[in-house]
């Protein structure tokens, strides 16, 4: 079944990637700033339509059923993390072709996202691991509005485990991020 999902994804994405009508519009190289979980982030053209960005920070987590326990009420725990993403941007033309902009890569996206976390700084739950990572796809769209201020937000669902072997499936991440940019010229 994994193989197949995979394939499925991978076939997506090659398709969206050349699905783009002409090669008007490529993407860029982007520092940016976040604020809701705050650190930097770079991403940077792998081709075309699309892009790797690498961020680091320190930002609010939940906790995974599988890799908490003793959590009451609102969980939460506080952490340094580092997110990698590979971008495939399937609108770019069309944006274009309708008088909207596509700098600063604004678009929509499926992509492949990377996640861990590190040592808490605070938490209301105990974890199995002082590390845990996930992994899997997502739509979703990031714009720029007025100069400079950037809006992303991404869904999929994600496999998480821990440096001890414990995972399982998530089935709805949400990641939603205000920041902004600063382009490399």
């Amino acid at each position: 079944m994994k193989k197949n999902l995979l394939t499925l994804l991978f076939g997506l994405i090659f398709t969206l990637t050349y699905a783009q009508e002409n090669n008007n519009i490529t993407t860029e190289k982007i520092w940016r700033v976040n604020f809701l979980n705050p650190g930097v982030e770079l991403e940077l053209p792998t081709g075309t339509y699309s892009t790797f960005s690498a961020g680091l920070g320190i930002g609010y987590g939940g906790g995974y059923p599988d890799l908490t326990f003793k959590g009451n009420g609102f969980i939460y725990i506080i952490s340094p993390f580092l997110d990698v993403q590979e971008k495939w941007f399937y609108n770019l033309n069309k944006r274009n072709n309708k008088n909207r902009t596509s700098e600063n890569n604004s678009g929509n996206f499926v992509s492949l996202r990377f996640i861990t976390r590190g040592n808490s700084i605070t938490e209301n739950v105990n974890r199995t691991s002082d590390f845990d990572f996930a992994i899997g796809p997502t739509w979703g769209v990031q714009r720029k509005y007025g100069k400079n201020f950037h809006l992303l937000f991404d869904v999929g669902p994600q496999y998480y485990f821990d440096t001890n072997g414990n995972g399982n499936i998530w089935p709805i991440m949400l990641q939603l991020n205000l920041g902004f940019d600063f382009k490399k010229k």
